[in-house]
């Protein structure tokens, strides 16, 4: 493999989770990296089994260098299958997804394969008396807005680029086997006030906490009023989470001291803190480039 031609990143989206919806564009924000080439195959918001073997399939005819597989609960049988698949190609593979994901860790280490578990990306309330196209939508945007400004996207990418590096450098990638809380998130989104890492830590406590309500909500409650009543609770409680988030950067905007790490045409993460600075090459273990290019 080596340095020469691009890294092949080969994307499963299965069912839904905050993390999948921008997981491709999150590798290469500005469309510009000429070290990777991406491909995305999804199955849309279903995971049944015979769906996820064959977006996989569809995946593994690209012949990808590394997949990343994002699911709800990774545990369930058809992300299980998922994974069977991948297991026999014997291709670098990246597990993401939420909280219940945990029950798969065994499984996807005794597989040999990495696994990127984030308890904030909690389950929606997915129920016909409140769920509808609109309410998904402004759901998963406070989520998006919780899991960028806490820190979470800029751990989970740190994790993907490690792994792109060691194959560009010919190495076996070292893939993450991470659960990323609270603590994990805020450290990667650097922040140099501590009030906004207070406000970031809060809102990452209260999207994690958000599952239980839905899960309650959509699993354990019968009675329609009093489940309605229960998930509306939930995605009031992801709203507020979303302004908490927002608070923490805009504190860090008041200081200019925002963490920004943009990707170079080479793949490499930059870093800057003030608005008016040109981005700049650090020294990180495993980055594999030349001379940085802001």
């Amino acid at each position: 493999m080596g340095e020469g031609r691009p890294i092949k990143v080969g994307v499963a989206k299965v069912g839904n989770i905050g993390a999948s919806v921008l997981l491709d564009i999150l590798l290469d924000e500005r469309a510009d990296r000429g070290d990777i080439v991406i491909r995305v195959v999804g199955s849309g918001p279903k995971l049944m089994p015979e769906e996820v073997k064959e977006v996989v399939s569809k995946l593994l005819e690209l012949e990808p260098d590394l997949v990343l597989i994002a699911s709800p609960n990774a545990a369930l049988p058809g992300p299980s299958a998922g994974r069977e698949l991948l297991a026999k190609a014997g291709v670098p593979t990246i597990v993401i997804s939420d909280a219940p994901g945990k029950k798969a860790v065994k499984d996807i280490e005794e597989k040999g394969m990495g696994y990127i578990i984030i308890p904030a990306d909690s389950m929606i309330g997915a129920r016909r008396e409140f769920l509808d196209p609109t309410e998904m939508a402004i759901y998963n945007a406070d989520l998006l807005k919780v899991l960028a400004c806490t820190g979470v996207f800029h751990a989970l990418v740190e994790a993907i680029d490690k792994a792109i590096s060691d194959l560009k450098a010919g190495r076996e990638p070292e893939l993450p086997k991470l659960i990323l809380g609270r603590d994990e998130a805020v450290r990667a989104a650097r922040f140099s006030n501590p009030y906004a890492r207070a406000k970031a830590m809060a809102a990452y406590e209260m999207a994690a906490k958000v599952a239980d309500l839905t899960v309650e909500g959509c699993f354990k409650v019968r009675e329609w009023e009093h489940y309605t009543h229960i998930v509306a609770a939930a995605h009031e409680m992801m709203r507020q989470a979303a302004k908490l988030a927002e608070e923490a950067r805009e504190m860090e905007k008041q200081g200019d001291t925002v963490f920004r790490a943009p990707h170079n045409k080479k793949g490499m993460l930059l870093r800057k803190t003030k608005l008016i600075e040109k981005p700049r090459k650090v020294e990180v273990e495993g980055q594999v480039g030349g001379q940085a290019e802001a």
